[in-house]
């Protein structure tokens, strides 16, 4: 039985924006300043509730999606943004020649909560990212880690026992597709649920990819609980053990949540320089 949330978008979007106001933009807050002015791109922004604290201080903002019905709605729940000038809301990919000839390095902050686990080729994608960052410009990332008890996002199925039931998602994909089907999920989700078995992440491996492209981490927390479950299941967030933070692999299993501040390394580095 999927939760309510998942067929409720005013509720949805509501519990995006106070998640965002709580917790993203706090943790970006910590290193990071957010100061009117500054542009702000979301990456599979949904219904838009991430970008609201954003453009409440001031920032401009950019939210793009692939869905068009989710623009839609966004357009909806954000109007007062789009009509005063501060909020673009795009369908598009941002692949397309057309979007990197408007918007090469044009932002001070990139997000990607919850939607790097969806995205194909992670490794292509973190690298494009540079072409759209300014200079000293940071890329937050918050995803619940692979390997995590409900990190294939079972619990979008209607049926009550798959969609409570821990690490399914781990089952050899034939095993895995069998059972949703024989659990009567719709074609469509059983199709959903098998690309993020193909396109889920887990700490180490995204890890490696920000090395691979020259990021370094300007901050990082790992939860026990994520903090949109206590608008899911009534839990209070709680973060990860610092011991069990450390533990490569292990850590996946247990970890609900992950969120990065990034940047690339060169930049860090030469203003490390000019600065000493």
């Amino acid at each position: 039985m999927s939760l309510a949330q998942h067929t409720d978008v005013q509720l949805r979007f509501r519990q995006q924006v106070i998640n965002s106001e709580t917790y993203v933009t706090s943790f970006i807050e910590e290193v990071f300043p957010i100061q009117a002015g500054m542009h702000v791109m979301e990456i599979g922004c949904g219904e838009g509730g991430v970008l609201v604290p954003f453009l409440k201080k001031g920032c401009r903002c950019v939210g793009v999606d692939l869905v068009a019905f989710r623009i839609t709605l966004a357009e909806q729940f954000l109007q007062e943004y789009i009509q005063n000038g501060t909020l673009r809301l795009i369908n598009k990919n941002i692949y397309d020649l057309d979007f990197l000839g408007e918007f090469q390095h044009s932002f001070d902050l990139i997000l990607l909560k919850d939607a790097i686990e969806h995205i194909p080729d992670q490794d292509k994608l973190m690298g494009y990212l540079k072409n759209l960052l300014k200079p000293g410009g940071a890329i937050y990332l918050g995803f619940p880690p692979w390997y995590m008890p409900h990190g294939g996002h079972q619990q979008i199925c209607r049926n009550k026992v798959l969609s409570m039931f821990p690490y399914i998602h781990l089952l050899p994909a034939p095993v895995y597709r069998s059972i949703l089907k024989i659990g009567k999920e719709s074609p469509a989700t059983v199709k959903e649920l098998m690309e993020i078995k193909e396109t889920g992440i887990s700490i180490e491996r995204f890890q490696r990819i920000l090395d691979q492209n020259n990021y370094t981490i300007v901050h990082k927390r790992f939860y026990l609980i994520n903090p949109i479950y206590q608008y899911k299941f009534g839990w209070k967030p709680r973060v990860q053990f610092r011991f069990i933070a450390g533990i490569p692999f292990f850590r996946n299993f247990i970890t609900t949540c992950v969120y990065y501040l990034v940047k690339d390394k060169d930049v860090v580095q030469e203003d490390a320089y000019k600065q000493a």
